[in-house]
């Protein structure tokens, strides 16, 4: 997203939060597409024949932020961070209700996209050692959230949780690190 394009989008959460519906309106082709772009990457890692279509996640997701009233939105790297958090919960509830069929196959995130090798694990499986990892250190938890799920750059991150963005890399590799040991744990048991 251009920085004129950022700039105006934070202009608008901004008035969005002083109560101007009409900023609101202004607001929701500015993020439409990223907001989709979003969805696809979780999309992708679902199982072939999922039940969920990008579009459909976006919806839900835009349903619940519009819902929020005392968010303080702080500027649109912030905005998408909260947004990737809702499409994470959204599709973990999905697939906790989701009735498993005898012999059907677990669908398996790739840790691949965390930097590890081809080794997968269930979606469930990374909710619960993000919960874990939040546990013992929230922030790490957070920069997992914001650039594995969110797809947030470093710099966005950072500007998102209010560090550098060279803490930023290093708990990032560490957060890989300690996820992909409690995973290769989890799924060698």
């Amino acid at each position: 997203m251009a920085s004129q394009s950022s700039h105006e989008v934070t202009q608008l959460l901004v008035a969005w939060n002083e109560g101007d519906r009409s900023a609101l309106e202004q607001l929701v082709p500015l993020v439409h597409a990223e907001l989709h772009r979003l969805a696809r990457r979780y999309m992708g890692q679902e199982r072939p024949g999922h039940q969920l279509q990008p579009t459909a996640l976006v919806n839900e997701a835009y349903m619940r932020l519009i819902e929020w009233k005392n968010v303080e939105w702080k500027n649109r790297a912030h905005f998408f961070g909260v947004s990737a958090q809702l499409m994470r919960r959204i599709l973990v509830d999905f697939a906790r209700q989701r009735p498993r069929v005898e012999g059907e196959s677990v669908h398996q995130v790739s840790l691949a996209l965390l930097g590890a090798d081809d080794r997968a694990a269930d979606l469930i499986a990374l909710d619960d050692a993000l919960k874990s990892l939040a546990g013992i250190d929230e922030r790490k938890s957070r920069i997992v959230e914001l650039r594995f799920f969110g797809g947030l750059s470093n710099e966005e991150t950072a500007e998102v949780l209010g560090i550098a963005e060279i803490t930023v890399i290093r708990e990032w590799n560490k957060a890989k690190a300690w996820l992909y040991r409690e995973l290769s744990r989890n799924y060698d048991s």
